[in-house]
């Protein structure tokens, strides 16, 4: 049975998530609070954290941060912010997905299934991929999640991280925005595709040398390949 964590002030929507949930078959644990729902978060094993932005105490982007910093239990964000800012930010601290308050309950549901299948087949693809990564003279060591350019360590925010990767476990194959965008915030995001080319360019500047030819191409119109 799967384990969910809800982190939510507003009393009457968390106790009907809750009582979905449970009819669903999923254990379930309500925190009304962003510093209790940390504590929880930190504390025990679960397979979901529902988390809302605008909390008492600790807000979600905060709790968010705090838990991928020692977790990585997936995180679905819900809010009633609907701006591009908060949706990328909630992202990039942390947040596997995202849902807009008022939201129907069968898709949240939904998204709780598919990330949940998808938690599942990465774990069963560990086991069958290698563990380093190289192109020319980067590598990534993916159980550690260390980026290196030769000797010299370049840190990386975890999106940053992923479309690296992605890249570079698909060298000399164009990939398409939408393609990124799916494999780097989830099959269910709702964040546009511009949100790849900003990404790019800061990875760009991280891990590019001045001077020399940029590891990632741009194939006008479709996406961002890696060639060999």
């Amino acid at each position: 049975m799967s384990r969910i964590l809800i982190i939510e002030d507003e009393k009457n929507l968390a106790r009907f998530v809750e009582l979905e949930l449970k009819h669903e078959g999923y254990e379930t644990n309500v925190q009304f609070n962003g510093r209790t729902g940390l504590d929880a978060a930190l504390s025990q094993d679960f397979d979901v954290i529902l988390l809302d932005l605008m909390l008492p105490e600790l807000n979600g982007i905060e709790v968010a941060r705090r838990v991928r910093e020692v977790k990585s239990t997936p995180i679905i964000m819900m809010t009633a912010r609907d701006s591009v800012i908060d949706r990328v930010s909630g992202l990039d601290h942390g947040a596997d997905d995202y849902i807009v308050k008022p939201f129907a309950i069968e898709e949240l549901l939904a998204r709780v299934r598919a990330l949940l299948r998808r938690i599942h087949l990465e774990g069963e693809q560990k086991s069958t991929k290698q563990t380093t990564v190289k192109f020319k003279d980067l590598t990534i060591e993916k159980e550690n999640r260390i980026v290196r350019r030769g000797d010299e360590v370049i840190n990386l925010t975890k999106r940053e991280y992923e479309l690296l990767l992605a890249l570079m476990e698909n060298i000399n194959v164009v990939l398409a925005r939408d393609v990124l965008l799916t494999k780097v915030w989830g099959y269910e995001s709702e964040v546009e595709t511009n949100v790849v080319d900003v990404y790019v360019r800061y990875l760009r500047n991280k891990i590019d040398v001045p001077g020399q030819k940029s590891y990632i191409q741009t194939v006008r119109g479709t996406g961002y390949v890696m060639r060999s």
